[in-house]
Protein backbone atom coordinates (compact mmCIF):
# COMPACT_ATOMS: atom_id res chain seq x y z
CA UNK A 1 0.00 0.00 0.00
CA UNK A 2 1.30 3.35 -0.83
CA UNK A 3 1.18 6.15 2.35
CA UNK A 4 -0.62 8.34 0.09
CA UNK A 5 -4.29 9.67 0.04
CA UNK A 6 -5.93 10.69 -3.65
CA UNK A 7 -8.10 13.09 -5.21
CA UNK A 8 -10.45 11.87 -8.04
CA UNK A 9 -11.28 13.70 -10.88
CA UNK A 10 -14.96 13.83 -11.25
CA UNK A 11 -18.41 12.24 -10.72
CA UNK A 12 -17.19 8.87 -11.50
CA UNK A 13 -14.08 6.88 -11.65
CA UNK A 14 -12.40 7.37 -15.28
CA UNK A 15 -10.83 4.14 -16.45
CA UNK A 16 -7.10 5.50 -16.14
CA UNK A 17 -7.94 6.28 -12.75
CA UNK A 18 -9.66 2.71 -11.91
CA UNK A 19 -6.53 0.47 -13.68
CA UNK A 20 -3.98 3.32 -11.45
CA UNK A 21 -5.86 3.00 -8.38
CA UNK A 22 -5.74 -0.73 -8.01
CA UNK A 23 -2.07 -0.94 -8.98
CA UNK A 24 -1.10 2.18 -6.65
CA UNK A 25 -3.23 1.16 -3.65
CA UNK A 26 -3.11 4.04 -1.95
CA UNK A 27 -4.10 4.18 1.43
CA UNK A 28 -7.23 6.08 0.74
CA UNK A 29 -8.87 8.92 -1.24
CA UNK A 30 -10.31 12.68 -0.76
CA UNK A 31 -13.76 14.07 -1.76
CA UNK A 32 -14.36 17.50 -3.13
CA UNK A 33 -17.37 19.19 -4.48
CA UNK A 34 -16.39 17.73 -7.87
CA UNK A 35 -17.21 14.48 -6.77
CA UNK A 36 -20.91 15.14 -4.84
CA UNK A 37 -23.74 15.52 -7.77
CA UNK A 38 -26.24 13.61 -5.57
CA UNK A 39 -27.18 10.93 -2.93
CA UNK A 40 -27.13 8.16 -5.40
CA UNK A 41 -24.52 9.13 -7.44
CA UNK A 42 -21.84 9.92 -4.23
CA UNK A 43 -22.71 6.62 -2.65
CA UNK A 44 -21.74 4.56 -5.75
CA UNK A 45 -18.67 6.52 -6.54
CA UNK A 46 -17.68 5.41 -2.63
CA UNK A 47 -19.18 1.74 -3.08
CA UNK A 48 -16.84 0.70 -6.71
CA UNK A 49 -13.53 2.76 -4.69
CA UNK A 50 -14.15 0.14 -1.67
CA UNK A 51 -14.69 -2.64 -4.34
CA UNK A 52 -11.68 -1.57 -6.23
CA UNK A 53 -9.58 -2.35 -3.07
CA UNK A 54 -11.71 -5.36 -1.20
CA UNK A 55 -11.24 -3.03 1.85
CA UNK A 56 -14.71 -2.54 3.83
CA UNK A 57 -12.81 0.21 6.41
CA UNK A 58 -11.41 1.93 3.38
CA UNK A 59 -10.07 5.63 4.63
CA UNK A 60 -12.82 8.03 2.42
CA UNK A 61 -12.33 11.08 3.67
CA UNK A 62 -13.88 15.08 3.08
CA UNK A 63 -13.53 18.29 4.23
CA UNK A 64 -16.77 19.02 5.57
CA UNK A 65 -16.63 21.25 8.55
CA UNK A 66 -19.98 23.29 7.65
CA UNK A 67 -20.15 27.39 6.81
CA UNK A 68 -17.74 27.99 3.55
CA UNK A 69 -15.50 24.56 4.20
CA UNK A 70 -18.54 22.12 3.19
CA UNK A 71 -18.45 19.89 -0.08
CA UNK A 72 -21.73 18.45 0.44
CA UNK A 73 -24.17 21.02 0.74
CA UNK A 74 -27.84 21.60 0.21
CA UNK A 75 -30.36 20.86 -1.52
CA UNK A 76 -28.95 17.09 -1.77
CA UNK A 77 -27.26 17.19 2.03
CA UNK A 78 -27.81 18.94 5.30
CA UNK A 79 -26.73 22.53 6.14
CA UNK A 80 -24.11 23.01 8.87
CA UNK A 81 -22.90 25.91 10.65
CA UNK A 82 -19.37 26.82 10.66
CA UNK A 83 -17.46 26.88 14.23
CA UNK A 84 -18.11 30.64 15.22
CA UNK A 85 -21.63 29.63 15.78
CA UNK A 86 -20.48 27.23 18.49
CA UNK A 87 -18.63 29.69 19.56
CA UNK A 88 -20.64 32.57 19.71
CA UNK A 89 -22.90 30.26 22.04
CA UNK A 90 -20.35 28.63 24.58
CA UNK A 91 -20.21 32.80 25.46
CA UNK A 92 -23.84 32.39 26.72
CA UNK A 93 -23.46 28.70 27.98
CA UNK A 94 -20.85 26.37 27.35
CA UNK A 95 -22.68 23.51 28.33
CA UNK A 96 -25.75 24.31 25.47
CA UNK A 97 -22.73 24.79 23.32
CA UNK A 98 -20.84 21.63 23.75
CA UNK A 99 -24.04 19.61 23.01
CA UNK A 100 -24.94 21.65 20.12
CA UNK A 101 -21.38 20.76 18.41
CA UNK A 102 -22.16 16.77 19.79
CA UNK A 103 -25.83 17.02 18.03
CA UNK A 104 -24.16 18.60 14.95
CA UNK A 105 -21.03 16.58 14.25
CA UNK A 106 -23.40 13.62 15.51
CA UNK A 107 -25.58 14.43 12.33
CA UNK A 108 -22.60 15.44 10.30
CA UNK A 109 -21.07 11.86 10.90
CA UNK A 110 -24.47 10.16 10.17
CA UNK A 111 -24.66 11.81 6.76
CA UNK A 112 -21.25 11.00 5.88
CA UNK A 113 -21.50 7.22 6.67
CA UNK A 114 -24.61 6.95 4.67
CA UNK A 115 -22.32 8.56 1.73
CA UNK A 116 -19.57 5.50 2.24
CA UNK A 117 -17.18 8.40 3.54
CA UNK A 118 -15.54 7.33 6.62
CA UNK A 119 -13.52 10.06 7.73
CA UNK A 120 -13.65 14.19 8.35
CA UNK A 121 -11.08 16.66 8.36
CA UNK A 122 -12.72 18.43 11.66
CA UNK A 123 -12.06 19.34 13.75
CA UNK A 124 -9.92 22.48 13.54
CA UNK A 125 -8.51 23.09 16.90
CA UNK A 126 -6.68 26.52 15.52
CA UNK A 127 -7.05 28.87 18.20
CA UNK A 128 -8.39 31.95 16.80
CA UNK A 129 -5.87 35.01 17.17
CA UNK A 130 -6.55 38.63 16.82
CA UNK A 131 -5.16 40.33 13.73
CA UNK A 132 -4.40 36.89 11.95
CA UNK A 133 -5.35 36.31 8.35
CA UNK A 134 -9.38 34.85 7.75
CA UNK A 135 -7.93 31.51 6.52
CA UNK A 136 -8.89 30.20 9.74
CA UNK A 137 -11.25 33.36 10.97
CA UNK A 138 -14.90 31.94 11.43
CA UNK A 139 -13.68 28.11 11.07
CA UNK A 140 -12.23 28.70 14.57
CA UNK A 141 -13.86 27.21 17.53
CA UNK A 142 -12.86 30.36 19.45
CA UNK A 143 -9.62 32.03 20.86
CA UNK A 144 -9.51 30.31 24.20
CA UNK A 145 -7.88 27.14 24.23
CA UNK A 146 -9.91 25.44 27.08
CA UNK A 147 -12.75 26.03 25.08
CA UNK A 148 -11.40 24.71 21.67
CA UNK A 149 -10.37 21.48 23.18
CA UNK A 150 -14.54 21.62 24.41
CA UNK A 151 -15.97 22.11 21.81
CA UNK A 152 -13.11 19.66 19.73
CA UNK A 153 -13.89 17.24 21.77
CA UNK A 154 -18.08 17.35 21.00
CA UNK A 155 -17.20 17.29 17.41
CA UNK A 156 -14.54 13.99 17.13
CA UNK A 157 -17.00 12.32 20.01
CA UNK A 158 -20.47 13.35 17.92
CA UNK A 159 -18.34 12.16 14.56
CA UNK A 160 -17.49 8.89 15.92
CA UNK A 161 -21.05 7.78 17.22
CA UNK A 162 -22.10 8.49 13.58
CA UNK A 163 -19.51 6.45 12.39
CA UNK A 164 -16.89 8.34 11.30
CA UNK A 165 -13.46 9.44 12.40
CA UNK A 166 -12.80 12.65 12.98
CA UNK A 167 -9.16 14.67 12.28
CA UNK A 168 -8.06 17.77 14.37
CA UNK A 169 -6.05 19.74 12.57
CA UNK A 170 -3.62 21.69 11.79
CA UNK A 171 -0.99 20.78 13.98
CA UNK A 172 1.30 22.66 15.74
CA UNK A 173 -1.46 25.36 15.22
CA UNK A 174 -2.59 27.78 12.12
CA UNK A 175 -4.39 30.58 14.29
CA UNK A 176 -1.65 32.73 14.05
CA UNK A 177 -1.22 32.94 10.44
CA UNK A 178 -0.77 35.98 8.38
CA UNK A 179 -1.15 34.80 5.02
CA UNK A 180 -3.55 32.18 3.57
CA UNK A 181 -0.99 29.18 3.23
CA UNK A 182 -2.96 27.81 -0.36
CA UNK A 183 -0.95 30.52 -2.02
CA UNK A 184 2.07 31.13 0.13
CA UNK A 185 3.81 30.38 3.10
CA UNK A 186 3.43 31.76 6.77
CA UNK A 187 5.95 32.69 9.44
CA UNK A 188 4.85 32.70 12.60
CA UNK A 189 7.57 34.77 15.01
CA UNK A 190 5.98 33.92 18.54
CA UNK A 191 8.27 32.46 21.29
CA UNK A 192 7.92 28.93 22.62
CA UNK A 193 5.90 30.40 26.00
CA UNK A 194 3.43 31.82 23.40
CA UNK A 195 3.20 29.05 21.30
CA UNK A 196 2.00 26.51 24.37
CA UNK A 197 -1.69 28.47 24.33
CA UNK A 198 -1.80 27.04 20.59
CA UNK A 199 -0.66 23.85 21.38
CA UNK A 200 -2.93 23.19 24.23
CA UNK A 201 -5.97 21.83 22.67
CA UNK A 202 -3.91 19.35 20.16
CA UNK A 203 -2.41 18.11 23.53
CA UNK A 204 -5.65 17.88 24.95
CA UNK A 205 -6.84 15.29 22.21
CA UNK A 206 -4.00 14.22 21.63
CA UNK A 207 -5.64 10.40 21.84
CA UNK A 208 -7.48 11.65 18.19
CA UNK A 209 -7.56 8.72 15.31
CA UNK A 210 -6.05 11.06 12.74
CA UNK A 211 -4.03 14.46 12.93
CA UNK A 212 -3.03 16.46 10.35
CA UNK A 213 0.04 19.25 9.80
CA UNK A 214 0.04 22.93 8.72
CA UNK A 215 2.50 24.66 6.22
CA UNK A 216 3.73 27.14 8.67
CA UNK A 217 6.99 27.82 9.85
CA UNK A 218 7.74 27.93 13.18
CA UNK A 219 10.92 29.53 13.71
CA UNK A 220 11.56 29.10 17.27
CA UNK A 221 11.48 25.37 16.40
CA UNK A 222 12.42 24.82 13.06
CA UNK A 223 14.26 27.95 10.70
CA UNK A 224 14.28 26.34 7.82
CA UNK A 225 11.72 23.89 7.69
CA UNK A 226 7.72 24.06 7.76
CA UNK A 227 5.89 22.27 10.19
CA UNK A 228 4.98 19.41 7.55
CA UNK A 229 8.33 19.37 6.41
CA UNK A 230 10.09 19.54 9.81
CA UNK A 231 11.39 16.29 11.37
CA UNK A 232 12.20 18.51 14.57
CA UNK A 233 8.41 19.84 14.49
CA UNK A 234 7.00 16.18 13.89
CA UNK A 235 9.26 14.49 16.56
CA UNK A 236 9.54 17.13 19.00
CA UNK A 237 6.18 18.97 18.90
CA UNK A 238 3.78 17.13 17.37
CA UNK A 239 5.00 13.62 18.72
CA UNK A 240 6.69 14.72 21.75
CA UNK A 241 5.55 17.82 23.48
CA UNK A 242 1.86 17.38 21.92
CA UNK A 243 1.66 13.71 22.44
CA UNK A 244 0.11 12.61 19.07
CA UNK A 245 0.39 8.66 18.08
CA UNK A 246 -2.09 8.44 15.75
CA UNK A 247 -2.07 8.41 11.89
CA UNK A 248 -0.08 11.91 10.77
CA UNK A 249 -1.10 13.66 7.44
CA UNK A 250 0.24 16.22 5.51
CA UNK A 251 -2.92 18.97 4.76
CA UNK A 252 -2.68 19.05 0.69
CA UNK A 253 0.94 19.29 -0.84
CA UNK A 254 -0.06 20.58 -3.43
CA UNK A 255 -0.37 24.29 -1.43
CA UNK A 256 1.70 26.78 -2.81
CA UNK A 257 3.15 27.47 0.77
CA UNK A 258 5.07 24.63 0.18
CA UNK A 259 8.18 24.29 -2.50
CA UNK A 260 9.81 22.34 -5.19
CA UNK A 261 7.49 19.13 -7.09
CA UNK A 262 4.84 17.82 -5.88
CA UNK A 263 6.88 14.25 -5.46
CA UNK A 264 9.98 16.22 -3.98
CA UNK A 265 7.17 17.56 -1.59
CA UNK A 266 5.87 14.11 -0.54
CA UNK A 267 9.34 13.08 0.15
CA UNK A 268 10.33 15.43 2.28
CA UNK A 269 7.13 15.29 4.07
CA UNK A 270 7.28 11.63 4.45
CA UNK A 271 10.89 11.87 5.80
CA UNK A 272 10.24 14.32 8.40
CA UNK A 273 7.52 11.50 9.85
CA UNK A 274 4.36 12.41 8.02
CA UNK A 275 2.74 8.89 7.96
CA UNK A 276 0.33 9.86 4.89
CA UNK A 277 0.77 12.42 1.93
CA UNK A 278 -2.53 14.36 1.09
CA UNK A 279 -2.75 15.01 -2.76
CA UNK A 280 -5.95 16.85 -3.78
CA UNK A 281 -6.25 17.28 -7.16
CA UNK A 282 -6.21 14.10 -8.99
CA UNK A 283 -3.47 15.57 -11.44
CA UNK A 284 -2.30 11.82 -13.00
CA UNK A 285 1.32 12.66 -13.32
CA UNK A 286 1.61 14.04 -9.52
CA UNK A 287 0.05 10.91 -8.38
CA UNK A 288 2.11 8.93 -10.09
CA UNK A 289 5.19 10.73 -9.42
CA UNK A 290 4.45 10.61 -5.55
CA UNK A 291 4.30 6.73 -5.73
CA UNK A 292 7.60 6.99 -7.71
CA UNK A 293 8.98 8.95 -4.53
CA UNK A 294 7.03 6.96 -1.90
CA UNK A 295 8.01 3.75 0.32
CA UNK A 296 5.65 1.12 0.56
CA UNK A 297 3.65 1.84 3.70
CA UNK A 298 5.41 0.89 6.91
CA UNK A 299 4.16 -1.66 9.64
CA UNK A 300 3.95 1.62 12.33
CA UNK A 301 1.61 3.27 9.88
CA UNK A 302 -0.63 0.63 8.78
CA UNK A 303 -1.29 0.36 11.97
CA UNK A 304 -2.05 3.87 13.15
CA UNK A 305 -4.54 3.47 9.96
CA UNK A 306 -6.02 0.56 11.17
CA UNK A 307 -6.69 2.25 14.49
CA UNK A 308 -8.04 5.14 12.87
CA UNK A 309 -10.86 3.39 11.25
CA UNK A 310 -11.36 0.58 13.64
CA UNK A 311 -14.53 2.42 14.78
CA UNK A 312 -15.87 3.96 11.40
CA UNK A 313 -18.74 2.28 9.39
CA UNK A 314 -20.16 2.57 6.22
CA UNK A 315 -24.47 2.74 6.89
CA UNK A 316 -26.91 1.51 4.06
CA UNK A 317 -29.21 4.76 4.69
CA UNK A 318 -29.19 7.60 6.39
CA UNK A 319 -31.18 6.42 10.31
CA UNK A 320 -34.05 8.88 11.52
CA UNK A 321 -32.18 10.20 14.21
CA UNK A 322 -30.47 12.44 11.68
CA UNK A 323 -33.29 14.69 11.71
CA UNK A 324 -33.76 14.52 15.45
CA UNK A 325 -29.99 15.47 15.97
CA UNK A 326 -30.26 18.77 13.51
CA UNK A 327 -33.51 19.94 15.19
CA UNK A 328 -31.68 19.37 18.64
CA UNK A 329 -28.60 21.42 17.49
CA UNK A 330 -31.23 24.31 16.21
CA UNK A 331 -32.83 24.39 19.51
CA UNK A 332 -29.65 25.41 21.27
CA UNK A 333 -28.14 27.45 18.51
CA UNK A 334 -31.43 29.37 18.86
CA UNK A 335 -30.76 30.43 22.27
CA UNK A 336 -27.78 32.76 20.89
CA UNK A 337 -30.59 34.85 19.14
CA UNK A 338 -32.79 34.56 22.21
CA UNK A 339 -30.11 36.41 23.97
CA UNK A 340 -29.37 39.16 21.49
Amino acid sequence: MIPAIFGCSGPSLTADERAFFRDADPAGYILFGRNCETRDQLRALTDELRALHGRDRLLVSIDQEGGRVARLRPPHWGAYPAGEAFDRLYDLAPASAIEAARANAAALGLEMSAMGITVDYHPPLDVRQTGAHDVIGDRALGGNPVQVAALGRAILDGLAAGGVAGCIKHMPGHGRTSVDTHKEMPTVYASAQELESDLAPFRALNTAPIGMTGHLLFPVWDAENPATLSETIIRDIIRGEIGFDGLLLTDDIDMEALDGTIPERSARAHAAGCDLILNCWAKMDDMVGICESLPVMSEQTAGRLDRALENTRVAQEMPDEHGALMAKRDALLALTDQAA
